[in-house]
């Protein structure tokens, strides 16, 4: 019987210029695989060669993290588009991003949106076709993480692109599977025991499980720790484990795809 496999990832790449955000260095020794912010949210072209070049040390596969052009607010505000600037928008930081890879020697091999544009399009199927296409557009072979039971699941599969779905460990869900909204007091999931036990209870029960206790059956194959957390570093340390501890081999998402 082979040993059933999962992916650990966190968003990073969040500095920039003389802001710093995270504990890169540390997070990249414990994922498989990092989502970096391509400049509209965070990260800028330095910020993004140094992750990269740390992410390939460490055989940590990479994903660009696109998002609105909200530097302000961090990628959280929703911004209103239109369908051809959201596709521009998402393949302008994908090739931002592969031109960083291709002068470290890495290749860039997922995209996850960022923010208030993933959180749009876990709802919105429309604003997820768009950011599907813009997938496709650059790279038939990328793969798209997004989050279970999510809109941007369904337009992965119809666009044809590689898909694995994730759950967060240090967020909570609303009753019908989306992130509870960070301005209500329960979206956070805090301290790295209580991630591991709301990472194990979606993964042993095969459901998202909502803030009030309503289960939605799921199929997870990456669990995101958020690198802006100030408890990161340890609720990763504790995933990692407890996912071992459970008999899960953790994998880059390319070799969980495939």
């Amino acid at each position: 019987m082979s040993q059933a496999r999962i992916n650990l990832n966190a968003d990073l790449g969040e500095s920039f210029g003389a802001w710093s955000m995270g504990r890169d260095g540390e997070m990249l020794q414990l994922v498989d695989s990092a989502n970096i912010a391509c400049g509209f949210h965070a990260g800028d072209p330095l910020v993004m060669r140094q992750t990269v070049a740390t992410a390939r040390r460490h055989g940590v596969s990479i994903g660009a993290h696109p998002s609105f052009p909200d530097l302000q607010g961090f990628g959280r505000r929703r911004i209103d588009m239109a369908p051809a600037e959201v596709e521009a928008m998402v393949v302008y930081q994908i090739g931002a991003l592969q031109g960083i890879a291709a002068a470290e020697q890495h290749r860039v091999t997922h995209v996850k949106p960022h923010g208030a544009l993933n959180n749009l399009a876990c709802e919105n199927l429309d604003l997820a076709r768009c950011i599907a296409r813009a997938v496709r557009a650059v790279g038939p072979d990328l793969i798209l993480l997004a989050p279970a039971l999510s809109a941007l699941v369904r337009a992965a599969g119809e666009a044809g692109l590689g898909v694995v779905e994730e759950i967060f460990a240090d967020r909570q869900y609303t009753d019908d599977g989306n992130l509870v909204p960070r301005s209500h007091p329960q979206a956070m999931v805090h301290g790295a025991e209580a991630s591991v036990r709301h990472v194990m209870a979606i993964l042993d029960g095969a459901a998202l499980v909502s803030i009030h206790g309503k289960r939605l059956p799921c199929s997870a194959g990456s669990i995101c720790v958020h690198g802006d957390n100030a408890e990161a570093v340890a609720t990763a340390q504790a995933v990692r484990a407890a996912l071992r501890a459970a008999g899960y081999a953790l994998v880059p998402l390319p070799e969980l795809a495939a």
